[in-house]
């Protein structure tokens, strides 16, 4: 998802420090080959120093394990800084998605799919109801105008935007923002399908509460209300953040090469 539409508080959050709270940022939302990858310089971690994991049996399991790492300098060795928790994924499982990772041969995420994406994904940015954030990455207040377009034919494709600041809407098909339930109180970007932004490659992937215990999404990753809230405080701008989602299988068969824990 992209940068799109910016609230009165993005000048602050992108010119200065990142305020602990306030500093409103719209959401950008903005491939399995057999043979191992070949080794990056540093992996394409080399700059991020807190990772998420989230680890399913197989690309059709619906439910994973999520554990939280972080380390002091890039080229540091990973260090657990939590218990692993259940999370849900998609309700078609896995593919593999766009984001930080090389590209891989096999089954890729397409829209309306029902799969997660699998890859690794910069955690940019949080959003929620609330008119102030717990955490301190860039938060966006998810008001009832507040929508993420996920109709590839139009040119604002996952992207967030303000419906009042859109003259001429180009899209048939978008997600509120501001549910009728607590699904997204308070979640967390994944940074899926970045500019190029590819059309229907999927859009609008976020880290959120799951609507019941052990209950799949439509290719998010959900979890208990709790857990949302303690990533979301855990996650530090500065660490440039990032996601891992794998199925077991392709974990062990990259872990080296992207220098995964």
């Amino acid at each position: 998802m992209h940068l799109d539409a910016v609230s009165d508080g993005v000048q602050q959050a992108v010119s200065g420090a990142i305020a602990r709270y306030g500093a409103i940022v719209l959401l950008g939302l903005s491939l399995s080959c057999k043979a191992s990858p070949k080794p990056q310089p540093g992996g394409p971690l080399a700059k991020s120093r807190q990772l998420v994991v989230v680890r399913t049996a197989d690309w059709s399991a619906t439910q994973g394990t999520l554990q939280r790492f972080d380390r002091a300098r890039g080229q540091d060795a990973w260090h657990p800084v939590s218990a692993p928790i259940q999370v849900t994924v998609g309700n078609a499982g896995l593919a593999w998605g766009r984001g930080m990772h090389p590209e891989q041969s096999g089954t890729q995420k397409k829209e309306g799919d029902g799969k997660a994406p699998a890859g690794i994904f910069k955690l940019p940015s949080t959003f929620g109801y609330a008119e102030e954030s717990p955490g301190n990455l860039p938060y966006t207040v998810a008001t009832a105008e507040l929508l993420c377009i996920d109709d590839p034919a139009s040119v604002r494709y996952n992207r967030m935007v303000r419906r009042s600041e859109i003259q001429f809407p180009d899209w048939k098909s978008s997600e509120s923002m501001k549910r009728d339930d607590d699904q997204y109180r308070l979640g967390v970007l994944v940074e899926h399908n970045p500019e190029p932004t590819r059309s229907g490659a999927g859009s609008c992937i976020f880290l959120h509460a799951w609507k019941a215990s052990g209950q799949p999404t439509v290719g998010c990753t959900a979890m208990e209300p709790a857990s949302v809230v303690t990533l979301v405080r855990w996650l530090d701008w500065a660490s440039e953040p990032a996601l891992v989602q794998l199925p077991e299988s392709e974990y062990a068969r990259v872990r080296e090469a992207w220098k995964l824990p």
